[in-house]
């Protein structure tokens, strides 16, 4: 690694003055992603900014119509938690299949979002449900913050505080996954909302978590497997790599979106 300066703030408006202070200063929530970078050399930030004892980036509750959840929660406190599981069974059943036990303790809501690993589980159920991401300094609707591989509308100053996920009439996921990392090749969720169906896609595309508009249209028609068909990624636009190349990629959005509405009925 390369020397950086560590702080530990307690507020998040403490850690916002220090984010600002510094134009090569990082958020730490979870770590899963920068401090592996870290030790490779791939990053050197100059400073790392902990979000760890703030208390205001946690807790999960239900508000009206809304779950929302603290960035700082853990996979484990969303897949555990009974607010989760009364209100959004399938993002308790998503956050229960991410990593292992050891990242599921770390890791964060925040910072998988906040990351948009174009692989990570999360992005999906955040689009699926059309989530507002609330930072320290406004809300963001999901449609709108999702720019693309690791990029996000987040500002350089900007910290996720929670996410607001809408209770939908029906919500579900299923991924297909790496079996030694438990990353998506490529993961669905599906969700039937009173703004229509929405239909989105993690692990898969060179250009990140996307909405399958034709699935959507098709599910519009009547919620069943069968609609789906033989419906499937475009393979044009999507990843490929060792792990599974572009046709079989795009031959897995279908299937996953199959699985996920069948889990969601």
């Amino acid at each position: 690694m390369y020397a950086f300066d560590y702080h530990r703030p307690s507020s998040v408006a403490e850690a916002q003055r220090l984010l600002a202070s510094s134009q090569e200063g990082k958020l730490l929530a979870g770590g899963h992603t920068l401090l592996p970078t870290m030790k490779l050399r791939l990053a050197g930030p100059k400073m790392i900014i902990d979000l760890c004892r703030i208390s205001e980036l946690r807790g999960i509750e239900r508000k009206g119509n809304d779950l929302v959840i603290g960035a700082m929660e853990t996979h484990d406190a969303v897949a555990s938690s009974p607010v989760v599981g009364s209100s959004l069974a399938g993002l308790a059943q998503l956050a229960a299949h991410i990593g292992d036990q050891h990242v599921r303790h770390r890791g964060t809501i925040g910072g998988s979002v906040a990351n948009n690993d174009p692989a990570a589980d999360y992005p999906a159920a955040v689009l699926a449900l059309n989530a507002k991401v609330i930072t320290n300094k406004r809300e963001i609707n999901a449609d709108d913050f999702f720019k693309g591989l690791f990029s996000t509308a987040l500002g350089t100053d900007e910290i996720i505080t929670r996410i607001a996920f809408p209770i939908p009439s029906k919500f579900g996921y299923a991924k297909f996954a790496n079996p030694a990392s438990r990353y998506a090749l490529v993961g669905v969720a599906v969700a039937q909302t009173p703004g229509g169906i929405r239909v989105a896609v993690t692990g898969a595309s060179s250009s990140g978590v996307y909405r399958a508009s034709n699935m959507e249209a098709a599910l519009g028609k009547g919620w069943s497997q069968q609609s789906l068909g033989t419906l499937a990624g475009d393979a044009a636009n999507m990843l490929s790599d060792i792990h599974g190349d572009a046709k079989y990629r795009a031959h897995l959005v279908g299937v996953m979106a199959r699985r996920a509405v069948a889990a969601a009925t």
